[in-house]
Formats: structure tokens, C-alpha cells, sequence
């Protein structure tokens, strides 16, 4: 098996994918980690890396099963030798981009490859099943490293003090909603304490009590463990999994109803669920923990009971191979409808009001008619041309 990836530093989404490359190693699969660039180095901070074999694309072997984990690495999924060819979709990733960047549609373009998609939030399996005409998307959840995040015994009592509040995520990452977590915790009558978690160490001058970052897995599951409430107030999302790690820790959420907060996070029972730019509202949930004590309690009662039922790594690694051993089982996905799915995608696309895509339509088009790695080799030759048409590549 091979994972595509364009680096190995410290992130969420590169977590994920070292952790299934980890559990498929120690299950006996023979596992790559494949940079698609060049001067890409591993940040050695991921949990079991240095476990992991990693290799760029000049050292890639054949492979039964070869995957993409990022829209950008796609581009790269068919030069790798593999019998079969998957995506593995942590969020839709157009969304990251604004409604006039031309990468947005590189980003959405992804999905009409030719592979197998498997997926770890159900959000995003229904919505890739209803974009692909109903063709099955593999649903694997992403597991918890319990002993980085083990489960506390029992959920903490605070009886008193300020409401001790964690926001994590970037400031410099407008959709991950830092400042208005920030003005949401300055509106608030009762007291706080608000500490920001940043991977890049941004936050100062919001208002915060303190700014820490980076830091390592078992120090942020260590803050998890002295806050009473994560507070996360993003706009865009995949399985969402920093308030599960709270939970672990005996934490409980105030969260928007961003997609993949569904999967685990249940208003009034393990956290609470608040509007969309709703600063006032925030602030008065924030007000209720601080106040009622017993209520929050049970809250963060609720919440460990969630963590204690959700599965490890090690599990979800068998998932995994479970599905990736059927898509190197099952037949191909056939090139031809992926060809035409993308050409007419292409059709009707349009790159900063300037440039239409109706010649690389006319090439998926010609797809249409040709099957086997013949198309396979269109699809390779379509995705270059789009990488020039958006900026990522040049004639």
C-alpha cells in the first residue's frame, strides 16, 4: 500500500494518515508513506513516525493499492505503479478555498478521478455517494490514540474558580473561527481563563490569557485535561477531532453545528451545540457552564462516556485494511464514467472570470470512448493541464 502525501509536518489531516500507515504496518501490510515533494521533511513529532517507511516519488514501488490523501496529490496518484488506484477523503476540500480561486476547482475536480474514495466522517460518504451517482464510499472513522489521550477515571469536579476555557486552532486560518471564539469569550459576564492552542503559535493580542504552540500530542492532551470546555467554533470541517480528544480528558464543548460535529457531539448530553456567528448566544452558554456547576458536570460526565465508547487506532486500523483489501479485491471503477463525470464538470467551469475549461472538456470528452489505462493515462494528462490552467504548474 501506498499514501500519498505532500509533507509530514505537524497537522490533523497528516496525523490521520500516519496513523492508519502505522496500524497497517504493525497488522503485517506493507506500507509507504510517499512525499510528493521533494523537499519535504518529516516533522518526527507524529505519533509512531518513526515507525513508518517514507520514501519520495523516485523510490516508489509497485503497489496493490495506491492513495491519494489530499486533492493536490492526485495529480501524482497515477505515476505510481499500482493495480489499483483510491482517495482518501478527509473533507471536501474546495471549501478551503475562496469562491474565486481557481484552485477551488482543482480541489472539487479531484473527486471525478477515476478511483475508489474512502472516507472517515459519514457527512462526507453521503455527500461523495449522491456527487458520484450513488457509487458505495468506503466509511472508515478515524480512531483515538488512547494511550496519548488516555481516558480519565472519572469525570474532574469543579465546584468553583473560573471557567477554565481551551480554543484551538490557527488565527491565522480564518475558517477555523479563533477570533470570534475570542470576542465570544470577551463578551462573557462570568469568570474565565482562556488559554489558545496554536500549531503555529498565533493569538496574541486577541484577548487570550495565555498563547502556547506548537505542542506535542501528549501536551495538548495534558491542557485538555485542566479545561473545563473546549471551545471550537470553526466554519469548516471533516470528522472534527479535537472536542473527541477533549473528551477524553474530561473536557466537555461548545461547539458550531460545523460539519462532522454530528458524528459524536450531542447538544445538552455531552457539550453544547451554538449558532453561527452568534457572539452573544456563545457567550451566554459559556455564562451557563460558568455558573452551574452541576450542570457542567454532567455535561463533561456525558462526554467521557462518548470517549470511553470510541474506538483506537488499533481498531480503526483493521477497518482500514479491511477496506483497502476490498478495493484491491473489487473490480476498477470504470474510467469512462469517471471521464465523462469530469468533462462534464470541466464544461461548465470558469477560472477567475477569465478563462473557461471548455478545451480540457473536449479532452475528458474523448475519454469517454476509451477504456482501461488508456484512460487512465487521460486522466493523468487532464489533471496536468488543469494544474497550468490554475496557477500549480506552467506551460
Amino acid at each position: 500500500m501506498a499514501f500519498l502525501t505532500q509533507d509530514l509536518q505537524l497537522s490533523g489531516g497528516v496525523g490521520v494518515i500516519v496513523a492508519h500507515a502505522v496500524q497497517l504496518s504493525r497488522q503485517g501490510l506493507d506500507v509507504d508513506l510517499v512525499l510528493t515533494r521533494p523537499a519535504a521533511r518529516p516533522d518526527w513529532s507524529h505519533h509512531g513516525l518513526a515507525g513508518a517507511r517514507v520514501v519520495g516519488l523516485s523510490e516508489a514501488r509497485a503497489y496493490d493499492v495506491a492513495v491519494a490523501t489530499w486533492w493536490e496529490t492526485a495529480s501524482h496518484l497515477f505515476e505510481l505503479d499500482a493495480a489499483r488506484h483510491a482517495c482518501f477523503v478527509q473533507s471536501l476540500e474546495d471549501r478551503f478555498y475562496g469562491a474565486r480561486d481557481p484552485l477551488q476547482w482543482g480541489a472539487a475536480l479531484a473527486l471525478d478521478l477515476p478511483v475508489r474514495f474512502v472516507t472517515e466522517a459519514r457527512w462526507i460518504a453521503r455527500t461523495l455517494e449522491a456527487l458520484l451517482g450513488g457509487e458505495r464510499v468506503l466509511y472508515v472513522r478515524n480512531g483515538i490514540a488512547k494511550d496519548v489521550f488516555a481516558p480519565v477515571a472519572a469525570a474532574p469536579v469543579r465546584a468553583g474558580g473560573p471557567l477554565r476555557i481551551l480554543v484551538e486552532g490557527s488565527a491565522h486560518v480564518p475558517f477555523k473561527g479563533i477570533r470570534e471564539a475570542l470576542a465570544a469569550t470577551g463578551a462573557m459576564t462570568a469568570p474565565k481563563h482562556v488559554t489558545i492552542v496554536s500549531p503555529d503559535g498565533s493569538g496574541d493580542g486577541l484577548g487570550a490569557d495565555r498563547v502556547l504552540g506548537p505542542v506535542s500530542q501528549p501536551e495538548l492532551a495534558r491542557l485538555y485535561g485542566e479545561a473545563d470546555v473546549l471551545l471550537k467554533l470553526s466554519r469548516v470541517e471533516g470528522m472534527f477531532g479535537p472536542p473527541l480528544e477533549a473528551f477524553h480528558r474530561g473536557a466537555t464543548c461548545v461547539v458550531t453545528p460545523v460539519s462532522g460535529h454530528d458524528e459524536y457531539v450531542v447538544h445538552g448530553e455531552n457539550g453544547l451545540v451554538v449558532d453561527w456567528d452568534d457572539t452573544a448566544g456563545t457567550a451566554r452558554a459559556l455564562d451557563l457552564l460558568a455558573r452551574d456547576r452541576k450542570f457542567l458536570h454532567r455535561l463533561r460526565h456525558g462526554a467521557l462516556s462518548t470517549a470511553r465508547a470510541w474506538p483506537s487506532w488499533e481498531q480503526q486500523g483493521q477497518a482500514m485494511a479491511l477496506a483497502l483489501r476490498a478495493i484491491a479485491r473489487e473490480p476498477a471503477p470504470d474510467p469512462a464514467r469517471a471521464a465523462v463525470r469530469l468533462g462534464r464538470d470541466l464544461a461548465g467551469a470558469r477560472f477567475d472570470g477569465e478563462r473557461t475549461a471548455s478545451e480540457l472538456a473536449a479532452v475528458t470528452a474523448r475519454a469517454a470512448e476509451m477504456s482501461g489505462s488508456r484512460a487512465y493515462r487521460t486522466a493523468v494528462r487532464v489533471r496536468t493541464r488543469l494544474d497550468r490552467l490554475t496557477g500549480r504548474a506552467r506551460p
